[in-house]
Order: structure tokens, then sequence, then C-alpha cells
């Protein structure tokens, strides 16, 4: 019996170990941002991390870093295509396919970061193309024309969504008159449902699964809503106005934020000056409702991490400014608002905060506390053009920084431990 229970137990490991290997997605487990790793370094060497290897001259993107199958992934553009990109861990390029067409407008270039399961990748292209290919060879699976095909529409930078998976389902939202979410069945591309149409137009979110009670929901924002979809068969459970909240001459309401989910709590916050607010779930998970708004933390694209009680992100005072901020989950207070070079992305790995701001690309590594914000080691990422809109990525004891055209990887493994 003993020997049967430890069999059994090394075979759960390593089907664990597996699918770990396996799996990635857009701002890590969860889409949190928050990266499961230990044994890192606290302080950095003056100079910065040591820089393993670097790409330049890559097709130039925004994506961030997915790794699986002992690979990394991520896409650019290259002439009129989206393009994915598949690197070795040493730093080599093994291929690149066009996967669907690029957004031609502003801001052309790619924003999608890979979604993976297994040997799978799913993509979405800056103007509508849902593709699956081959995480092995690069070879299309398959591939739908998905804005004409649901009459999705467009803002003025295209479509930012990184694809969900949800059991045998590929989540995308096009927006428009025909329906606000549809799933896809992720071996084929077939339609399995489409919700009712909210007559609004998408955002520039990716969406979040989450469990209330034991009650998966698609959790995303529209133009105009934060909404709650069922995914067994696409009825949407609540839709709460978030588009009054925008505020300045501006009214901006460009959603790109991938909502907070923890213990029925949804905190979803948008730049240019628009509230932020906190959503209590119900626990039937079948509506919402109001517990607190806020004016100060306005993340702009650089999403957030939640540590210990408290929610962690830069805010927007204009295009090219902000400041990072920590405020208190359950009630909404700030507890400080710090100016450090420019605001930007964050993630955060072992307690630590990782903020990589976008103006001149340096990146802060911060203890995660409300107390303060004070930076204990910085450096600064040396190539590449263009603003710093990619979310970095740890992984393995690396730190994964995407800028433009260029790849780098770091070393920031405690090797004294």
């Amino acid at each position: 019996m003993k020997k049967i229970t430890i069999a059994l137990f090394l075979l759960f490991a390593f089907s664990y170990n597996i699918y770990s290997q396996n799996f990635a997605e857009w701002r890590g487990p969860n889409r949190t941002g928050i990266y499961n790793e230990t044994g890192l370094l606290k302080v950095w060497p003056k100079e910065g991390p040591k820089l393993l290897w670097s790409l330049e001259g890559l097709p130039k993107g925004h994506s961030s870093v997915s790794k699986a199958n002992n690979t990394l992934y991520f896409t650019g553009i290259k002439d009129t295509m989206d393009v994915l990109i598949a690197v070795s861990l040493d730093g080599k390029i093994l291929w690149e396919t066009p996967y669907g067409r690029s957004w031609d407008n502003s801001y052309p270039d790619s924003r999608a970061t890979p979604t993976i399961l297994n040997d799978s990748i799913y993509l979405m292209s800056g103007l509508g193309d849902v593709s699956c290919v081959s995480a092995i060879d690069g070879k299309i699976h398959w591939t739908i024309k998905g804005a004409e095909k649901f009459g999705g529409t467009f803002g003025r930078w295209g479509v930012c969504e990184s694809l969900l998976l949800v059991d045998d389902k590929l989540v995308y939202t096009p927006g428009g008159d025909s329906t606000t979410m549809v799933t896809l069945n992720k071996a084929t591309g077939e339609t399995i449902w489409m919700t009712k149409s909210l007559k609004d137009g998408p955002s520039y979110t990716s969406p979040l699964l989450i469990n209330r009670k034991g009650k998966k929901i698609i959790v995303t924002t529209t133009e105009h809503y934060i909404i709650g979809v069922q995914p067994e068969d696409g009825k949407i459970l609540w839709n709460f106005d978030f588009g009054i909240y925008a505020r300045g001459s501006w009214k901006a309401n460009n959603q790109t934020n991938t909502p907070l989910y923890h213990k029925g709590g949804l905190f979803v916050t948008s730049g240019y000056d628009h509230l932020s607010v906190k959503l209590d779930i119900a626990k039937n998970g079948e509506s919402v409702s109001l517990a607190w708004k806020d004016s100060t933390l306005d993340v702009h694209h650089g999403g957030v991490v939640l540590i210990d009680g408290y929610i962690y992100g830069a805010n927007w005072e204009h295009n090219r400014m902000g400041r990072w901020v920590c405020m208190n989950w359950k009630t909404g207070e700030i507890m400080y608002e710090k100016e450090w070079k420019n605001k930007g992305s964050i993630i955060s790995a072992e307690g630590m905060l990782y903020c990589y701001e976008e103006k001149k690309g340096n990146i802060a590594l911060v203890k995660a506390t409300p107390n303060d914000f004070n930076v204990i080691s910085s450096f600064k990422i040396p190539l590449g053009t263009g603003p710093h809109w990619s979310h970095p990525v740890i992984q393995d004891g690396v730190l994964y920084v995407r800028h433009g055209e260029a790849l780098m990887a770091y070393d920031i493994k405690d090797k004294t431990k």
C-alpha cells in the first residue's frame, strides 16, 4: 500500500510539473503579475543584475514573454503581419511565424502576449485574427478572422487582448452590435457560444477567470462596462457601468488593465484621470455592488499587484508622467503616492516589486511595504527603441525584459543560497 501511495504521489508530481512547464499566459499565474519564485536577489549590483544574453533586430512589439516547453515565445510586427517568435533559453531564434494581420493605424506594434497550453499557442492579432499555432514548429493549426466573423469593432489602437483559456474554450471579446464575448473550441476554432451584445465597443483588456464560492466567472471590461460572464453558456451575469467614472476634459474610457480579484472583491483601474473602483461580488456570483471608488490610482496600462492586503501600481498624471502608489485593499486608503522617474508596469516576486518605468527604461527593485516607496536597487535597460511598455516577466530566476525590437535576459538568482 505504501509503495502504491508513493507511486501515485510521484505520478501526480510529475504531471503537475509537466503542466506547470507547459502552461503560460499574460502576467503570470492567474494573471496576477505575481511570480511564484524563490531565492532571488534582494539587492542588485550597482550596474544591475548580470545580463545573460540579449537579442536585437527582432520584429518590433510590446508583447511580454511567455515561457513554456523550455522555450520563450512573444510577438512582433513584420510588414503587415503580426509574427510569433520562438527563442531558446540561451537566446537563439528558433523560428518565426506570421499568424494574423497587424493593426495598421496609431501605435501598430504588436502587443498580444501568447497564451500557451502544451504544444498549442493561442494568439490575437491587432486586426482581430484569432490563431492557434504549434509551439513545436510554428505551424498554424487554425485561424479565423474574428473581427469580421463576429462583427467586432476597434478602438483607436486596434485589438490588444491576450486570450484566455477556460477548459476547452478560448475566450475572445470582439464587442460590437452582434455580440460582446465569444468562446471558440481551442482545438478547432469553431464557435461554442456568443453572449448577447451590450452594444458597446471592446476595450484593450485581457480577461480574467475567477472563482467565487465555487462558481467560475470570466471577468473583463468593455469600453464602458465591467462584466461577469458564465463560462458554461455565455450568460452575462452582471454588467457594471464603469464608463460613468471617466473624468477630466477627455472623459476617456480606454480600459487596459486586467482586473484584480481577491476573496470576492474586484479592483478595476484605468488611466486618463478615470476613477478606479472596487466591487463586491455577491456570494452566488450573480451580482455586484460598489465597495469604494478612488481618484488617486488611475493606472494607464502598467497593471497592479496585490500583496498582503495592499495594491501597488503607478498612476497617470499625463501620458508621459505618473507616480507610484500604494493603496489599502479593504478601504481604498492611499498609503503613499511617490514620484520616481515615471509611471510604468509593475510585477512582483518574493515580496519585492519590480517597477519598469516607461520613459527611460529604468527598473527598480522595491520592497513591498505600505510604509514608503524606497528603491533598493535600479538599473537602466540598454537596448531597444520606443516606449518601454512591455511588462517584465520572471521565470526560473531570470528576469526577461522586452523593449521594442530587443529582448534581454537577466540573472536575478541569489547564488549565495
